[in-house]
């Protein structure tokens, strides 16, 4: 790893810290202190600089490799993080290599409700006015980069990448953020690419391929009271080979809570298993009843100008709560084909306020959902 400007407190093995930033600058480049390029010498001594003051750069060249051992692996909440900074960059094209195959095998959390966590990538924690641009994050042993209680960050030119069948290897997680943007990357993994947790709102994505993946996911939110995400607008993206496109998953039961003001527009699929869902039903593990229903209200959802194919016969799915029935949801312009052997593709609805302009590539809420 080189940089022009670099700046932070570490942990020992690169769990990297940033906290108090002030108002001073200054230049440390790891590689004229001691750093030892040759991918097997633990470095992180030479990040370790004390109290850094001033507005943040890290310039990441080359390939930056996490610790493999279990101690480093296993029960660890992050790898590098950043907290409590304004004014932070992140660039340089560089990579960051999270060696998830040593940890992947640990995660059981669907099977064992006493699973250890494994450590994110990239964290962000009350962090203002940040960029990330051109850096590559490989295999993370759990999610790639989690933005939580931050505002004014921008992500863009990223690739993330981690195998298709990786578990919770999420590219993009936000929770409790304002004023986000994720433009023009390219993101692949066994999870969502790009994830929203309760408290986040302001969101631009454009410009995003996701695939292999789960799709983009609201959710899932219900689990505790007050859960909120508003103000989300998604277009000029693709989804390649994808679980879901867009998808808004709530608990079943759940909390009370709101989805409100979400715009999907000017997409593309290929070969999606379901390009639009709305599953209100949401019940992966033992720890909950999908025979119950969710009190998240959803309302104020449009999709437009969606377009391409789906790998399976249900193209749109909007399943919403009996207790609490999505309003205005809107579906313009969908041109969505099934082309495998159950013949026709289908969109099926229920307890739901639907409104269809344009073009509907299936006929849109002709199959209702037996809940």
């Amino acid at each position: 790893m080189g940089s022009k400007f670099v700046q932070f407190v570490c942990r020992v093995l690169l769990l990297v810290s940033i906290v108090k930033v002030g108002a001073q600058q200054a230049v440390f480049d790891v590689m004229n202190h001691g750093g030892v390029a040759d991918g097997k010498t633990d470095n992180s001594k030479w990040f370790c600089m004390g109290g850094c003051k001033g507005p943040i750069g890290v310039q990441i060249e080359g390939t930056l490799l996490a610790p493999e051992e279990l101690e480093s692996s296993v029960d660890i909440d992050h790898w590098i993080a950043f907290q409590y900074v304004d004014n932070l960059v992140i660039n340089g094209g560089g990579s960051l290599d999270g060696q998830g195959p040593s940890a992947w095998p640990f995660n059981d959390c669907l099977k064992n409700p006493q699973c250890k966590r494994l450590p994110t990538s990239l964290r962000l924690d009350f962090v203002t006015n940040a960029s990330i641009d051109r850096i590559t994050s490989i295999n993370s042993k759990n999610v790639h980069i989690n933005i939580f209680a931050s505002q004014n960050i921008t992500i863009s030119n990223i690739k993330i990448s981690a195998p298709g069948d990786s578990p919770n290897t999420d590219g993009i997680h936000l929770g409790s953020s304002h004023n986000i943007q994720i433009l023009d990357s390219v993101i692949a993994t066994g999870d969502d690419c790009i994830s929203f947790s309760t408290g986040t709102n302001n969101v631009n994505i454009s410009g995003v391929r996701c695939g292999p993946g789960h799709g983009i996911s609201i959710g899932s939110l219900g689990k505790v009271d007050g859960d909120d995400v508003s103000f989300v607008d998604i277009r000029n993206c693709s989804f390649v080979g994808t679980q879901n496109g867009v998808r808004v998953k709530t608990w079943a039961p759940s909390e009370a809570g709101t989805v409100s003001h979400l715009n999907v527009e000017n997409i593309e699929m290929d070969n999606v298993e379901n390009p639009i869902i709305i599953d209100q039903q949401y019940c992966p593990s033992r720890s909950c009843n999908a025979e119950e229903f969710s009190k998240v209200q959803i309302k104020d959802v449009k999709f437009k100008n969606i377009w391409g194919t789906s790998s399976t016969k249900y193209v749109v799915t909007l399943k919403c709560s009996q207790t609490s029935p999505c309003q205005e949801i809107e579906l313009t312009d969908i041109n969505l084909n099934y082309n495998g052997l159950e013949g026709s593709g289908v969109s099926a609805c229920s307890n739901v306020e639907v409104e269809a302009y344009g073009q509907q590539t299936p006929p849109a809420c002709t199959e209702k959902i037996m809940m």
